[in-house]
This record gives C-alpha cells, structure tokens and sequence, in this order.
C-alpha cells in the first residue's frame, strides 16, 4: 500500500480515464460530483507500474468544499494530498514526498510546487521555509500535502461556502490554512516541484473583477481577518486598485468589500 493517498476533487469525470489523464501513481479517493449517488473500488495500474486502489464517491452535490471534505473524512494512509482533476503528476512524485516527510519529521503539512497553466500563474516556492501567519494565503489546496493523522486530529475542514460551485467565489484553501494555523499545524513550503495544471479547463469561480468579486472577496476577509477585515480590504483595494480597479473605481471596490464583510457576519451567526 503506498503511503500517499490523493483526495481528487473532481466534477462530472470519467472516473476510469481521469486516474491516467492525471498520472495516479499512488492509491487515491475521487469525489466525482456529478448526477448520481454512487460508491465503488477498483484496482488502476499506473504508468510507474504500481497497482493502485481508487475509491471513487460519485455524489450529487456541488462545491469544491464538499469534495474536500469528503475525502479527508475517507483518508486513511500516513499523508493525504489534495488535488484537482486538471492536475498532471510528475512521475516518481510519491518518492519525492515521502522523501522531503521523512528529511523534516517537523512539518505536519507541506505547499509544493504545482506549475500552474499560464495566465493562472501562483506563488512559486523556491526554498525550503515555515508558512506562518504572514504567507499563508499564497497556497493553493492542490499544492497541499500532510500528515493525515494531524489533520484529523486537529479537526479542520474545508469552508462550503467558498470556491468554484459554493456560494462565494475562492478562498477555501486560504480559509483552511488560517484555521491550520490557528489549530497549531505546523506548515512548511518546499521547492520541489510534483507536477503541474492542464489549460483546457475555464475558471469554475473568476469572471472578472466584478460587484461579485469585491462583494465575495468582503465575506471572505470577515472569515480570515475578524475585527481586521475593514482595513485589510482597504489596504486590498489600494494596493490592487491599477489591476482590480479599472472597470469599478476603488472607493466603490472597498464598499462592496465593507458590503461583504456585513455578510460574512450574518453567515457567521447562521443568518
């Protein structure tokens, strides 16, 4: 049994071609959200010539959340890893993490490098260093990898109301290192890179910066910053106003995002 187990959010696969589209060299859990309710197991070789187990949850439900969460509840090896069913592995990846686990026994959870597709392009590790409550917001869920017992013990999940097909736009990855953190997870980056994301696939979230955008990005700061959430959104809008700001001037972005942060209040309180 390989000691990485992948947790793929997926929607609407084909759940016998993905594990080969995606390089699976290790034992996985894909929740394929889609137009049944539907659980199976099967054996898939991967091109390494490993024998894999997948699980495969097809649910009728939407939210990347929903997926997360689900598959951390059925995670059962030494490390978990959460992915993306636009993610392409590089071969020999399971070596390459179990390796950099076994080399720092003092990280609970690691960000790898992930290349993203262009245009998409995110935060890329180039050392080896501690994630704290200064960078945590750069990281993909995809790039994630950890312990799985410290996860569970900790009893953090994935936000529903956030990220492609939930309510609000994206942050759930951001929201789940916050609450990492705040459970005492110890968080290390790394630069060693295990694969990278396919182009084809549109955005399931960003259509632009737009009301919805400002006003979800609003929610989204109550979440992650509290009683800090008014000024945080102002220093957003200021620093990002040459990119963000052009098609809604900035004091208009920064009400939306004060608009957001009332929400967030309201989901907070189960309004």
């Amino acid at each position: 049994m390989s000691r990485i187990q992948l947790l793929v959010a997926a929607v609407n696969q084909d759940t016998d071609e993905l594990p080969k589209k995606m390089n699976i060299q290790s034992d996985a859990v894909i929740v394929n959200q889609c137009d049944r309710d539907k659980d199976y197991e099967k054996m898939v070789a991967g091109k390494d010539g490993s024998e894999n187990t997948i699980l495969v949850l097809d649910r009728n439900e939407r939210g990347v959340g929903a997926s997360r969460n689900l598959g951390l509840d059925n995670a059962d090896h030494e490390f978990l890893q959460f992915i993306d069913e636009d993610i392409v592995l590089d071969d020999g990846y399971t070596k390459l993490v179990e390796k950099e686990f076994d080399e720092h026994p003092e990280a609970d959870m690691i960000t790898f490098n992930v290349k993203a597709a262009p245009g998409r392009e995110t935060y890329y590790n180039t050392d080896f260093g501690q994630v704290t409550w200064k960078n945590y917001g750069r990281y993909a869920a995809y790039a994630i990898i950890a312990r799985t017992e410290a996860v569970k013990k900790s009893g953090v999940k994935f936000s529903t109301l956030f990220g492609g097909g939930a309510k609000y736009s994206n942050g759930e990855d951001s929201l789940f290192l916050h609450d990492c953190l705040k459970k005492g997870i110890r968080i290390y980056r790394t630069n060693v890179d295990i694969g990278h994301e396919v182009s084809e696939r549109p955005s399931t979230w960003f259509n632009g910066y737009n009301e919805k955008f400002f006003f979800d990005r609003g929610v989204l700061y109550h979440f992650l910053y509290g009683a800090m959430a008014g000024l945080m959104s102002l220093r957003f809008v200021i620093v990002k106003r040459k990119v963000m700001c052009r098609d809604i001037p900035m004091w208009e972005c920064y009400r939306l995002m004060k608009k957001g942060i009332r929400q967030g209040v309201l989901e907070d309180e189960g309004l």
